[in-house]
């Protein structure tokens, strides 16, 4: 399978739900999109406070090789959940991950064959990543946050056309459709939590699965599951629909499970 190397930030996560559950947690959409799609390489950048993460035996599978430590603290993130299961980002402490722009430009000089994702997310420069892929005539998908995921679209905009699979929940759809016109774009997946995924292929339904029932203990990091596990099957074959249906099946089961805990040598 052509590798594929995820750009994005891997962080520290401060969850807060409203019936008063809270925790702190290892996250970032790269490390949940590599650990769904098994043997991916996270692009990201990490302080001194996550530097044990590469020992942890529960992320074993990945490859470390395009992670970079930098002196300094991790990206923090401060997450509140409300009722319907919205997310809301509360507060963000970059810190080292200012440094992701720089780093994934130069990985993808050194790895123009890999496939890319792109998790637009703050503070990447996306559009610096995406004129760079397109110019290489690098395969590539995206992935947004709602949270910031209006200005991002916008300045994503010009290279969408030429992205392999985009990834939105409902409400990102709805920015992205007023952004771009759907017709132009690939394929877009669309999620929309316990209802049905489904997959469009230039505006045109092509696929949907129904996830299946489960008791959700935590929500943070389901999409991103969804995302690495759907493009792991298509990469090694998988058709549309199938990729579909496993991908919807294992971001249920990533809801039903307790999120990753901090590295042993890091607790708030």
């Amino acid at each position: 399978m052509q590798r594929i190397s995820v750009i994005g930030n891997i962080s520290r996560d401060h969850i807060r739900y409203p019936d008063g559950r809270d925790g702190h947690y290892l996250g970032g959409a790269a490390l949940h999109i590599a650990l769904a799609a098994a043997r991916a390489a996270p692009v990201a950048v990490i302080g001194d406070d996550l530097a044990p993460l590469t020992r942890e035996p529960d992320l074993a599978c990945l490859d470390w090789s395009a992670l970079r430590r930098a002196t300094g603290n991790s990206a923090a993130f401060a997450m509140d959940y409300d009722t319907h299961g919205t997310v809301h980002c509360t507060s963000a402490a970059y810190g080292v991950s200012h440094q992701l722009t720089t780093h994934a430009l130069g990985h993808l000089a050194r790895h123009s064959g890999d496939f890319y994702h792109l998790c637009c997310r703050r503070p990447l420069h996306v559009p610096a990543l995406l004129s760079r892929l397109a110019t290489a005539g690098a395969r590539f998908s995206a992935d947004f946050f709602l949270p910031s995921a209006r200005p991002l679209l916008a300045a994503a905009a010009p290279w969408l056309p030429a992205a392999d699979w985009i990834f939105v929940n409902a409400a990102e759809y709805r920015l992205l459709a007023r952004t771009v016109d759907p017709a132009a774009l690939n394929a877009v997946i669309v999620t929309d939590g316990p209802r049905p995924a489904r997959l469009l292929h230039h505006a045109r339904p092509v696929a949907e699965a129904c996830p299946p029932t489960t008791t959700a203990v935590e929500l943070t990091g389901a999409g991103d599951t969804l995302t690495g596990t759907f493009l792991a099957r298509r990469l090694v074959g998988a058709t549309p629909a199938a990729a579909l249906e496993a991908a919807v099946t294992a971001a249920a089961h990533h809801t039903a499970n307790r999120p990753l805990p901090l590295p042993a040598l890091y607790r708030p």
